[in-house]
C-alpha cells in the first residue's frame, strides 16, 4: 500500500498559548504535558497539530506501537509524531481536565484545538480521555495508568451503562 501524505501541517498556527504548558516525565505515562502557569476552565490551551492524513492514507506501522495519531469525524487523521507539537504527549485519564474540539480555520480546513475543562493549576499533568474505538477487540488489551476514582480501566471509550451516563 502506498502511504500519501498531505504536505502541510494542521492547523497552521502552531504556537502553545503563550507557552502555557511544558513536556515533562509524567508519574502515569512516559511524558506527559503539564500547565506553566493557571489556566481557566473553557480556556483554549493548544492546537493538536502534525501531518494530515486522508481517510483512506493508512500506515501499517501505526499498528502496535506507541502512535501520536488523532482520528478527526471526518475520518482524516493528524499524526503528532510528524511536526506536531507538545499536546501529543498529553496523557489519558478517565476523568480528564482537557477536551479536544473540533472546529474550521479560516481555509474550511477541520482542526483540533485543546480546550480546559476546569481550571488547572501551575504544575498540574493535563489529561484527555482518549476513549478509543477498539472495534470489537477486548477493552482490557487497552489498560489504563490514571488512577482517578472514576477509572474504567482501559483507555477504550465507555460502553453500555457508562456511556449513556456521560451522555
Amino acid at each position: 500500500m502506498s502511504l500519501k501524505k498531505t504536505p502541510k501541517k494542521t492547523p497552521k498556527r502552531n504556537a502553545l498559548n503563550a507557552q502555557a504548558v511544558e513536556v515533562r516525565q509524567s508519574t502515569v505515562h512516559g511524558h506527559g504535558v503539564f500547565a506553566v502557569r493557571t489556566l481557566r476552565a473553557g480556556q483554549e490551551v493548544a492546537p493538536y497539530t502534525g501531518l494530515r492524513y486522508a481517510p483512506d492514507e493508512a500506515h501499517d506501522s501505526w499498528d502496535d506501537q506507541l502512535t501520536y495519531l488523532f482520528g478527526l469525524s471526518d475520518g482524516s487523521m493528524i499524526d503528532g509524531a510528524q511536526g506536531g507539537n507538545a499536546t501529543r504527549h498529553i496523557n489519558h485519564a478517565c476523568e480528564p481536565n482537557v477536551e479536544a474540539i473540533e472546529s474550521y480555520d479560516a481555509a474550511g480546513e477541520l482542526i483540533v484545538t485543546i480546550h480546559a475543562i476546569r481550571a488547572i493549576r501551575a504544575g498540574e499533568e493535563l489529561f484527555l480521555d482518549y476513549a478509543l474505538d477498539v472495534y470489537g477487540e477486548d477493552p482490557a488489551c487497552y489498560p489504563c495508568r490514571c488512577g482517578t476514582a472514576g477509572c474504567r480501566g482501559s483507555l477504550a471509550a465507555p460502553t453500555g451503562e457508562d456511556a449513556r451516563l456521560r451522555a
